[in-house]
């Protein structure tokens, strides 16, 4: 038996680091198992050079990755999510908009690397603290059994990674 494959939105204020990151680990690292976007409220006017960099070294893929708005997830006839994990620290807390399918909704905040001010190291240094961060939560997500779990189970286990 085939086991599905999981919708999964990561969302942040301005999709333009924390959100692009996590879109590009668990695209790599699902195997296909789980199909990544990210989006923002007030997206950027460009993805964040760093996080792409960060990315880069990795060795993860960048193709195609572009800031967008959320609102082209919550429009007819979108594919439902089954996921939709929220990147963003307790100051930029916003209400989001209904997602189509009724996803699960998780709160797996951090601080925008984007922000912190200073040289281009300590600049990398936050953007590679938050890829770290990302990856270890994708890792947990990933290794959940999603399917044997019921949803107020899964609800609790997924709310614990971002409390990681």
């Amino acid at each position: 038996m085939t086991e599905r494959t999981y919708r999964v939105l990561f969302i942040c204020k301005d999709n333009a680091a924390r959100s692009i990151m996590a879109e590009a680990i668990l695209n790599q690292r699902g195997h296909g198992r789980f199909v990544a976007f990210s989006a923002g409220s007030h997206p950027a006017d460009r993805v964040n050079p760093g996080a792409l960099k960060q990315l880069e070294d990795a060795r993860l893929a960048t193709d195609g990755l572009r800031t967008k708005s959320w609102q082209e997830f919550t429009q007819p006839g979108t594919p439902p999510l089954d996921f939709v994990f929220t990147l963003w620290d307790a100051g930029e807390q916003e209400a989001h908009p209904a997602w189509p399918g009724h996803p699960l909704v998780a709160q797996w905040g951090m601080p925008d690397p984007a922000r912190v001010q200073g040289n281009e190291r300590a600049m990398a240094k936050a953007l590679h603290d938050a890829f770290m961060a990302i990856d270890w939560r994708i890792g947990l997500f990933i290794s959940l059994p999603i399917a044997a779990l019921d949803r107020l189970t899964l609800a609790a286990r997924v709310a614990e990674i971002g409390d990681q």
